[in-house]
């Protein structure tokens, strides 16, 4: 493959030799920044639902200036349907030196949006204030829904996670080139990222190649087996295909998201087979499949499979506000729709009489809240701390509970806050609406607080506070001000201390 460029780089056009070839980016803020690598071969034609295979090598020099095209995705909230191009799997990295002896700490961003969204050129992902801290940081793009995630016969399952193994392997062969250490790499996530960080701490393949996690508002969302492939042989059936690599490659990738919003516009008719899934709706999630994804992330933690892997884990308080005002129901819960929250997510057969005997004093909504936050969010975070202590590992765990001030505060502290404020990107980027215009003093000191521990964090193992443990369970609360105390949701937790968040089962054939 060749690619043409000019010959001789310049301080404004910095040039950096990977294994495939010579990449020139450009400057911005006193950093180096090199966008759109290719880190495999675009996954279309004979490579479709197939495993990533490795990026060819070029000749010449290959510009690295512009974001890579997203992968195809659900328009369900407005996501990009650019399809220009099918050079889905590529990564973006910010550097404040690209030359080896820096031997910066690498922070691998894993972008969320329900594992049927997602793209790393989003400007709330925009690394420029968390590499000015120290760190070279990298985002990346991965195959979604039905070409990321759908059970598909003939095809490896969780293509998704493994387009995010590849990526880690770049970085593994790749990033001491722009600065990087490659024995001190983190991957972080937010949402359905931060549910890919949790599987990647499980899987065999990923073992080895980061050293530090931080999971962000860890979805308790994993498939059985039967559960995804049901799922898929639905999507396929919108399309009128079988769910084969054959019978799907068939359609063009921009078409799968369509048939994936379908389902997920209707997923309340397979409430019976589907289960949890179908009253949230959620139609793609990691597979526990036995090969790529072994276990569950909660019962390979507590085996000890992440044991030498530093965690930090956390979630915002008022996860589910975000969802509720996205469902139009913010303010307006009926007490038939929490009583069926309540029978349908709460954690055994009488787990909707505990969750209105331990909050006696809670409306319909508040409860309705609390435990949509608790099954989806909540709880799957706390509970992965448990298990990595369980197995031998260190934690460190930490709740948002700072109200976003905008959209008038009626969120709270809701999912997706953390984004903005991990990033300091508080003006820009769909996330930002919650940080009000112009950005507060107070949620800027937030942010750069945040900022400190989680670049702290991926140089030395250590946030800034005490590590989580199972007879204080002492978690960092970030607000303004911030402190350190034991767990603040003690009620939730004592109501799902015996879950064990198992691969969602087919509940009918």
């Amino acid at each position: 493959m060749a690619v043409t460029g000019s010959s001789k780089p310049s301080e404004s056009e910095p040039e950096v030799r990977t294994a495939a070839g010579v990449l020139r980016g450009g400057r911005e803020a006193g950093l180096a920044v090199f966008r759109g690598i290719p880190f495999a071969e675009p996954p279309v034609g004979a490579l479709r639902f197939a495993a990533p295979q490795p990026v060819r090598s070029w000749d010449g020099v290959r510009p690295a200036v512009a974001y890579g095209p997203p992968p195809p995705q659900s328009s369900v909230l407005g996501m990009s349907q650019d399809t220009a191009g099918d050079d889905w799997l590529t990564i973006n990295v910010w550097t404040p030196e690209p030359d080896p002896p820096a031997a910066l700490p690498v922070m691998v961003w894993i972008p969320g949006g329900g594992y049927a969204m997602g793209d790393s050129s989003l400007p709330e992902y925009d690394a420029g204030h968390l590499a000015g801290s120290g760190a070279v940081v990298v985002t990346l793009n991965y195959r979604l829904g039905i070409e990321g995630f759908a059970q598909i016969g003939g095809a490896p399952a969780n293509r998704g996670l493994l387009d995010q193994v590849a990526a880690l392997q770049w970085v593994r062969d790749n990033i001491r080139m722009f600065g990087g250490d490659p024995d001190r790499v983190t991957v972080f996530g937010q949402s359905a990222g931060g549910g890919s960080v949790a599987a990647l701490l499980a899987m065999p393949r990923a073992a080895g190649l980061f050293r530090r996690a931080v999971a962000q508002s860890v979805p308790g969302t994993f498939f059985s087996s039967e559960l995804a492939a049901d799922i898929a042989a639905a999507c396929a059936a919108e399309l009128g295909v079988r769910p084969t690599v054959s019978g799907l490659s068939a359609v063009a990738p921009a078409r799968l998201p369509t048939a994936g919003d379908a389902i997920f516009a209707k997923m309340v008719q397979w409430r019976e087979r589907w289960g949890q899934i179908a009253h949230r709706p959620i139609p793609f999630a990691p597979v526990v499949d036995g090969d790529v994804l072994p276990t569950t992330p909660w019962q390979a933690l507590a085996e000890g499979a992440a044991r030498d892997v530093g965690l930090l884990v956390g979630h915002t308080r008022d996860e589910h506000r975000l969802f509720s005002l996205i469902d139009g129901v913010l303010g307006q819960v009926t007490p038939e729709q929490t009583e069926t929250a309540l029978h349908v997510l709460a954690p055994g057969p009488d787990g909707a009489r505990r969750y209105r005997e331990a909050f006696p004093a809670a409306a319909d909504e508040e409860l309705y809240e609390l435990v949509n936050a608790d099954w989806l969010f909540r709880m799957p975070s706390l509970h992965l701390a448990d298990a990595q202590i369980a197995g031998g590992g260190q934690a460190h765990l930490y709740e948002l509970t700072w109200s976003a001030p905008g959209l008038d505060g009626a969120l709270g502290a809701c999912h997706g806050l953390d984004v903005p404020l991990v990033f300091g990107n508080l003006s820009s980027g769909q996330t930002a609406m919650l940080i009000g215009d112009p950005p507060s003093p107070e949620a800027e000191e937030l942010s750069a607080q945040v900022r400190r521990a989680w670049t702290a964090f991926a140089a030395h193992g250590d946030p800034g506070w005490p590590p989580y443990d199972s007879d204080h369970r002492l978690a960092q609360l970030f607000d303004t001000p911030s402190m350190v105390t034991a767990y603040p949701e003690e009620a939730s937790r004592l109501l799902w201390e015996d879950h064990t968040f198992p691969a969602l089962p087919l509940l009918a054939r």
